[in-house]
C-alpha cells in the first residue's frame, strides 16, 4: 500500500522521509536466489530514495567488480554458489568492509550466533517486517561499517 503524502511515502503503516538524495545517494546492494524476494526488497529500498543494484547469487557480484560501491550490503545466508557468510569474508579480503545484513529462510541459531559474531548490522528471517529491513540498513548505513 503506497500513497504519496506531504513529500513523504506510506508503507505499511509508518511514513518515510524521502533522503537527501542530491547530497550522495547511497547504494545498497541485495544478493538472494529468490526472484520474487529481490523484487520485493528493490521496491521497499527504492521507496526509501536509495538505488539499489540485486544480484541472483554471490558470483554475479563479485563479477561485477562493483561491490566497492555499496554503503550496505543484504545478503541472503543460503545462495547457490556460495554462502552470504563467505561472500562477506571474500569481500572483506578484497578490502571490501561494509555493513552487511543477513537474511534468511532458514533460521537456525548458530546461523545468528554467528552472523553476530561476524558483527553483522542485523540478522532476519524471512518473512520479516520492511520497517525491520529498513530501520537495519539506516542505522547501518549512519553508523558505518564496525566490526
Amino acid at each position: 500500500m503506497k500513497a504519496q503524502r506531504n513529500g513523504a511515502r506510506h508503507l505499511h503503516g509508518f511514513d518515510a522521509t524521502m533522503h537527501s538524495l542530491q547530497e550522495g545517494q547511497k547504494t545498497i546492494f541485495v544478493v538472494d536466489d529468490d526472484p520474487s524476494m529481490l523484487q520485493a526488497v528493490e521496491r521497499l529500498l527504492e521507496a526509501f530514495g536509495w538505488r539499489i543494484r540485486i544480484f541472483e547469487g554471490a558470483e554475479p557480484l563479485l563479477e561485477s567488480g562493483d561491490a566497492e560501491s555499496a554503503s550496505c550490503f543484504v545478503f541472503d545466508i543460503h545462495l547457490p554458489d556460495i554462502s552470504g557468510f563467505e561472500l562477506w569474508a571474500q569481500l572483506a579480503k578484497e578490502g571490501i568492509e561494509r555493513p552487511v545484513v543477513f537474511i534468511t529462510a532458514h533460521d537456525h541459531l548458530a546461523s545468528r550466533l554467528l552472523a553476530e559474531q561476524l558483527g553483522a548490522a542485523a540478522y532476519f528471517a524471512k518473512p520479516f517486517s520492511g520497517r525491520s529491513l529498513v530501520s537495519a540498513i539506516e542505522k547501518a548505513v549512519r553508523k558505518g561499517y564496525t566490526r
